[in-house]
């Protein structure tokens, strides 16, 4: 579509010709149904208003260099959702369904799949909620399940170049066995007041630290933590950070590119020590990180000391996009080619 400006796209929510949806009702899954309208009707006493039964996924598609279109790595997403049902006692949505869903809504707003070289992907987000009427606290009967995406750039306005963050201590995003292995809402809600304030403070995202001591990295609000020590990547081993499926990616990227891998808890003060920090997820894929400043201490991490991203990180990043854009031979089968 000649009249998109493909380049300049912001990370938000774009208008394309059709969404998908699926019902569960009676003990069943229904057929996919395809929607051109943008609003779901749910009665107001549907479990996702009132109790929070609400879990979404993020995904990307690309336009390769030989003109195919890739979905990254669905079938995680998949896991992924399931692992979050099951967390807040929804319905699962059967792996089947949901990789013909994401599918079917590329292939039916194919024409917004941004050009190959432009920066740009197709964003997916798939949403499952409660949508069963309960008083009570208790699960629903019935949920439904929507898909619908659009063309994004990149998440954060600076692209892909360093940008500050901002460690926080008198907010948590999770409780220590709470949801925040689980892709809920209610996690994103609970980070939105620290992020907004470092945002007004002149940080790109912020920081948490473990909700039980505050000594450890958890994760930043819309994505996972890494760092690079020599030939190392180091990211926190903790039961309340979401599962990333690029931090996965990543990891493995490192190790083909040589490096050792290391999943481990990741103390505050060790920030000091690192040749390269980055957030990474869906929407950053990596977002490099300049400087670090404890809020409650002013205390300043520098990372960057010249501006540019680490060469470690820039690696991991062209090898990632290389792979979702078919540039170089997918080993691991991680794309899905819609036809």
């Amino acid at each position: 579509m000649s009249e998109i400006d493909w380049k300049n796209l912001p990370f938000g929510y774009f208008k394309t010709d059709y969404n998908v949806r699926a019902y569960y009702k009676d003990g069943k899954w229904s057929d996919l149904e395809v929607r051109q309208d943008e609003y779901l009707n749910i009665h107001m006493a549907a479990t996702c208003l009132h109790y929070g039964q609400e879990a979404f996924e993020g995904m990307k598609a690309f336009r390769g260099k030989d003109g195919k279109i890739r979905i990254f790595r669905p079938d995680e997403n998949a896991k992924r959702l399931l692992l979050s049902a099951n967390g807040i006692m929804m319905q699962p949505v059967p792996t089947e369904l949901y990789i013909e869903a994401c599918k079917k809504v590329v292939k039916l707003n194919e024409k917004f799949v941004p050009p190959y070289g432009t920066g740009a992907s197709f964003y997916i987000r798939p949403l499952l909620i409660g949508t069963g009427a309960e008083v009570g606290v208790k699960p629903a009967k019935e949920y439904t399940f929507v898909v619908f995406g659009g063309p994004v750039g990149p998440y954060f306005k600076a692209g892909f170049k360093p940008v500050p963050m901002q460690t926080v201590k008198d907010f948590d995003r999770v409780a220590p066995l709470g949801t925040g292995l689980f892709k809920v809402g209610g996690n994103y809600a609970a980070s939105l007041r620290a992020s907004e304030r470092a945002h007004e403070e002149g940080f790109s995202t912020v920081l948490f630290l473990d909700a039980k001591e505050h000594k450890y990295i958890d994760e930043a609000g819309p994505a996972n933590f890494f760092a690079i020590k020599g030939n190392k990547y180091i990211t926190p081993d903790s039961h309340s950070i979401l599962r990333s499926i690029t931090n996965m990616s990543l990891q493995q990227i490192a190790l083909d590119l040589g490096m050792e891998v290391e999943k481990r808890p990741i103390e505050e003060a060790e920030l000091a020590s690192f040749d390269e920090i980055g957030a990474c997820g869906t929407a950053a894929v990596i977002s490099p990180i300049s400087k670090i400043v404890d809020r409650s201490t002013g205390h300043e991490f520098v990372v960057s000391k010249d501006g540019q991203v680490g060469p470690k990180s820039t690696a991991l990043y062209k090898q990632l996009r290389a792979i979702q854009e078919g540039e170089v031979e997918d080993i691991h089968g991680w794309n899905l080619i819609v036809d």
